[in-house]
């Protein structure tokens, strides 16, 4: 049998992906709430003590349980995904709006089952999370001086709940209205590319083409919706060579599944472009999460496996 990485799409985002996560988690590090930011430099500061923020935010995440959907123009599938300090492991549950027949069950049943007697594929794909990781953070570094911030408004806004997402085959509970607030007060931010700023690499050439918008709930400071668009063709390289066309957008939304517990909920991109400079490159993109659960922080891969193994997935 031919052995597999257990790859997780969740993790391994194409570059116009990880580009928004670079932002996404810029603004839901934005730390407790402060004053309101009227002039630009306020603004400019709050995205400065974001930064400085993100590696404390991150190292106190608690790992979690969750429910994705991803779809996109060849997949349409749920899968579930469990944290580990080793790494994601996720057990694919339904395909294209049906549970998987028994085929298609055992075939998960014997990936994870290989992915559980041979360590080095998991560790190979550790690896590639923390490169990832360690490109996002280097963009991070550089986002104060890569965009023009500017506060707009504080206006009323919504407050997502859990995104409805039925799993097939599980009978579904309904979301606790007390999860989030149904509306709130949120800053409006826009951002723009600094003309004066000049990219140190190809990586991070795609900042110099994106202007959008962010809506952060006033009263934690975290972001509830970000849109994002190309305004100009960009070259880029995130272990690939190629280009991205005017005109991509990405959509991102986060929702409090918890006191002080902030998740990406969903997720929408569509870009064009060129990979390796000739290979046609169409990202049409729509992913939900959903049924966050905590974990035990010291949890490892193989206990992870035996619980998505053995345990039905989350109402």
């Amino acid at each position: 049998m031919a052995r597999s990485s257990d790859h997780n799409p969740r993790r391994s985002l194409p570059l116009p992906a990880a580009c928004a996560a670079v932002l996404l988690l810029l603004f839901l590090t934005s730390g407790s709430a402060q004053s309101e930011p009227s002039p630009a430099t306020d603004a400019a500061a709050l995205v400065r003590r974001a930064v400085a923020n993100h590696m404390a935010a991150a190292a106190a995440h608690h790992p979690q349980r969750f429910v994705l959907h991803r779809k996109d123009d060849r997949r349409d599938f749920i899968q579930e995904i469990i944290e580990t300090r080793q790494g994601d492991v996720s057990f694919a549950i339904a395909a294209s709006g049906a549970p998987l027949n028994p085929e298609m069950h055992q075939a998960q049943i014997d990936r994870l089952d290989d992915l559980d007697a041979h360590p080095d594929l998991q560790e190979h794909r550790r690896k590639h999370e923390q490169e990832d990781t360690a490109r996002a953070n280097k963009l991070m570094r550089m986002l104060p001086d890569a965009f023009l911030y500017h506060y707009d408004s504080t206006i009323p806004c919504t407050v997502s709940t859990p995104p409805d997402l039925p799993i097939p085959g599980v009978q579904s509970v309904a979301q606790s209205a007390e999860a989030a607030p149904a509306s709130s007060q949120c800053y409006h931010l826009t951002f723009k590319p600094n003309p004066n700023w000049e990219p140190p690499d190809i990586e991070a050439k795609i900042l110099r083409g994106m202007e959008g918008e962010v809506l952060i709930e006033t009263a934690q400071e975290r972001l509830t919706s970000l849109n994002a668009h190309l305004i100009t063709d960009v070259d880029f390289g995130w272990g690939i060579v190629g280009h991205l066309d005017k005109g991509g957008t990405v959509f991102l939304e986060q929702t409090q599944m918890a006191p002080n517990d902030w998740e990406l909920s969903r997720m929408k991109l569509n870009f064009t472009g060129k990979a390796f400079l000739v290979k046609t490159l169409k990202v049409h993109l729509t992913e939900e999460m959903a049924h966050y659960a905590p974990v035990p922080p010291n949890l490892d891969y193989h206990q992870a496996i035996q619980m998505l193994k053995a345990e039905p997935p989350p109402k």
